[in-house]
């Protein structure tokens, strides 16, 4: 059947009237002015249980008392940014049946967040379940008695731990990361509060899975961060949280599990740090991008750091099955240009958290592929492996006074010779007890910090110590 007529132009006429409405209103109320975009106000909307309302800390202090002990392990991967103990108290070379002696231990929140220790102080990030709340420690290095604590709220889910990154700390200032990417800057003798910070708020940045594992860095009165989102890398002023620099972010890469490392060459200081999609260099100075590539990304989880190398080179390597690459730095006219010497495959090295060491013009590390302990020469052969009888899981390792300590997952600490020369095992003990023995190691004047998911302690395997 037909349409009849006035069917058919009872559409059209409302379409007209609703034409000349909207003219009405544009003549009468006009049209809003055009606001330029403001980065980050285009974000979506906070997830339920979060708050725009700024971050508000709380200081608890208490009668514990700085050691009179010398040394420090300011920050992730010690002093230097290499994971060695630069110090000349000398190691034991064996150990009772039961291991080096225990001089204290403490219970933590679940996690992985290793030590930073300076001026008889240990600092140690911890999380709070009762009072969702994430909590840096100040504890005496001689017996762990707690000096202060600084906290303040945040909502965290069990998720293989909580809190897991290693504080930065100065004789002035002490910087901290949270879990879902909070930072505070306290004073590192007192703990009152310089300023606490949101980056996913303030930079745009997005809370990587199993939440942050970035360490943060102390370059004289900066703070270091890479925040992903809006700026790459920010420096910040440690007195005020005043940005100093933001560095430019074209790829809109993301933060990562990984750190930012410090690199000289060709007399220029640079960060270098493994976003979400590549490797990138920026200028200490200004945060200018000196060079970047996309010849290393993890599609999963990118944990291990950049290990700087003599003669512009950058050893890195990762987990899920993604092997490892070396980089070379080449300076031409000023420009810096990232090459591709080499990569490994996963059955030659990969490592699923650890970032390897480089000692003796070697690199040590545990394979993902094997679990055992290798050593590799900087073209990338193996020289040795531990073997099929000497395993280790995804713990940390680190090297001091010529020798490799080496934890595994559930706590067994394993002394052997650091030399190209082949493996020489010296001795192992259970030290700990419980299980995910994950976290960074610190090694200060003989005083060995370990732990597990929930618990730290401090072992004595200086040469005049133990029993």
């Amino acid at each position: 059947m037909r349409d009849s007529p006035a069917a058919i132009l009872t559409p059209a006429a409302a379409a007209v009237v609703a034409l000349l409405l909207l003219v009405l209103w544009v003549t009468t109320v006009g049209v809003p002015p055009l606001q330029a975009r403001i980065p980050g106000t285009d974000r979506p909307p906070q997830a339920e249980g979060e708050s725009s309302v700024p971050l508000v800390g709380t200081l608890v202090t208490s009668d514990g008392r700085a050691a009179d002990l010398p040394g420090e392990w300011p920050r992730f991967r010690g002093p230097n940014f290499d994971g060695i103990a630069h110090e000349s108290v000398s190691l034991t070379r064996t150990w009772p049946s039961d291991g080096p002696k225990m001089l204290w231990s403490i219970e933590l929140g679940e996690g992985h967040a290793g030590a930073a220790v300076r001026d008889g102080r240990v600092y140690v990030l911890d999380y709070d379940r009762q009072a969702e709340a994430d909590v840096l420690r100040c504890l005496s290095l001689a017996d762990a008695a707690e000096i202060w604590r600084f906290s303040y709220p945040s909502k965290v889910k069990r998720n293989h731990g909580m809190s897991r990154t290693v504080p930065a700390v100065t004789d002035k200032y002490v910087v901290a990361l949270g879990p879902k990417c909070q930072v505070m800057c306290l004073d590192a003798k007192t703990g009152q509060c310089h300023w606490l910070k949101d980056m996913v708020a303030e930079f745009g940045a997005t809370v990587p899975p199993w939440y942050a594992g970035q360490c943060p860095l102390i370059d004289g009165d900066r703070a270091i961060l890479a925040p992903g989102g809006d700026a790459l890398l920010v420096a910040l002023d440690c007195a005020s949280g005043n940005v100093i620099w933001r560095s430019p972010n074209p790829r809109a890469w993301t933060m990562t599990h990984s750190s930012i490392m410090p690199m000289e060459l060709a007399g220029r200081k640079m960060y270098v740090y493994c976003g979400k999609g590549g490797v990138a260099g920026v200028a200490a100075n200004d945060g200018s991008l000196l060079w970047e590539t996309t010849a290393w990304k993890i599609s999963i989880a990118t944990v291990p750091s950049p290990v700087i190398l003599p003669e512009g080179r950058i050893f890195l390597s990762g987990g899920y099955n993604s092997g490892a690459v070396m980089l070379q730095l080449h300076e031409q006219g000023g420009k810096l240009t990232a090459e591709t010497l080499f990569r490994l495959e996963p059955k030659q090295f990969g490592s699923t958290q650890q970032t390897p060491v480089f000692f003796d013009n070697h690199l040590f590390g545990v394979r993902e592929r094997d679990k055992q302990l290798v050593c590799l020469d900087l073209a990338g052969n193996e020289v040795w492996k531990s073997g099929s009888r000497n395993k280790f899981g995804i713990g940390p390792y680190m090297i001091a006074d010529g020798l490799i300590l080496v934890l595994d997952d559930s706590g067994v600490l394993t002394l052997a010779e650091a030399s190209p020369a082949g493996y020489k095992p010296l001795a192992r003990a259970q030290v700990l007890d419980g299980n995910d023995a994950w976290g960074p190691m610190a090694l200060v004047g003989g005083r060995l910090i370990v732990r597990d998911l929930t618990r730290m302690a401090c072992l004595d395997v200086s040469a005049g110590g133990g029993r």
